[in-house]
């Protein structure tokens, strides 16, 4: 299956998102996705993938919850997922209704792809705590657990606590959205393998060597499965491409055609960076989809 990230950063606007997400659909995208940013800092600490990079369209970036809500209205089929928001910024209960209204409102399409980040200026801009980050997601899943499945809801944590109330908006998807994380390291692989539905990979292209780096995270994420009583096999990856300016529509169809033959099918691409336009992020996305549908 392939989706696209929808044109959220830089310079597309309101009919943007709404033109991308009915076409998309209509060419056949079978899920569409959002990111999560705040800010390009000046003079940043690090930037993205360790460098000190920071594209120019994290200048301008839409709320991923009112992306997913426009696409959920103007949109019947594809899946709706984040790649990545980031958890540590929100309040979890305010994040758990955030969540459950996206999934009800699209009748059950959201798939809750969740991250760590690592900017310490959205971070520092957000009122978060950078510390401590992945003991923070653990917590937050706790919470997201109770407030989906539980009635009433209470919860007693570190960070967090709530004396029992009644929260009765419970998602469409029973017990509720699948949530996939983001993981590098090999203690948020094992936390993807012991809590999570799905695995979220990135390519970042030019590079080559991402299909033998995928087979070492899923090794740890199957082994943390199988470790925690659970079917490795329900471990769902989904591949987020990322393509760099003056990559071909070639190359990228190369790289989604390389993903299935290595036993990844699923993946999203994001366009943002190589398209000026909606109408040619909508050509490219047509040549991608024709291309996979030959083989």
């Amino acid at each position: 299956m392939i989706g696209f990230a929808l044109p959220q950063f830089g310079t597309f606007g309101r009919q943007d998102l709404i033109q991308f997400a009915t076409s998309a659909e209509r060419l056949g995208a079978g899920s569409l996705w959002v990111g999560d940013r705040l800010l390009a800092s000046v003079d940043p600490v690090t930037g993205v993938d360790g460098n000190a990079h920071i594209p120019r369209q994290f200048r301008r970036s839409f709320d991923p919850f009112v992306a997913l809500s426009v696409a959920a209205a103007v949109t019947t089929t594809p899946l709706l997922g984040s790649s990545v928001l980031v958890a540590p910024w929100y309040p979890p209960v305010q994040f758990a209704r955030q969540l459950t209204s996206i999934d009800v409102v699209s009748d059950g399409r959201l798939i809750a792809g969740l991250g760590i980040g690592w900017s310490p200026e959205e971070f520092e801009a957000a009122g978060a705590s950078i510390g401590g980050r992945g003991a923070q997601l653990d917590e937050l899943l706790d919470v997201l657990d109770s407030v989906w499945t539980a009635a009433p809801v209470r919860y007693a944590g570190r960070r967090w606590s709530m004396r029992p109330a009644w929260i009765d908006l419970k998602p469409a998807q029973k017990p509720h959205p699948p949530v996939y994380l983001s993981a590098f390291t090999p203690a948020a692989l094992g936390r993807i393998g012991r809590r999570a539905d799905g695995f979220l990979p990135v390519v970042r292209l030019p590079e080559t060597q991402y299909v033998d780096e995928f087979r070492w995270q899923r090794q740890i994420i199957d082994s943390a499965a199988a470790a925690a009583g659970r079917d490795p096999a329900a471990v769902h990856t989904q591949v987020r491409v990322n393509v760099a300016h003056g990559t071909s529509i070639g190359e990228v169809a190369d790289v989604v055609r390389k993903l299935a033959d290595n036993g990844f099918p699923d993946a999203f691409v994001d366009l943002m960076y190589v398209t000026s336009s909606v109408d040619e992020m909508i050509e490219w996305a047509q040549s991608l989809l024709s291309a996979r549908s030959r083989g």
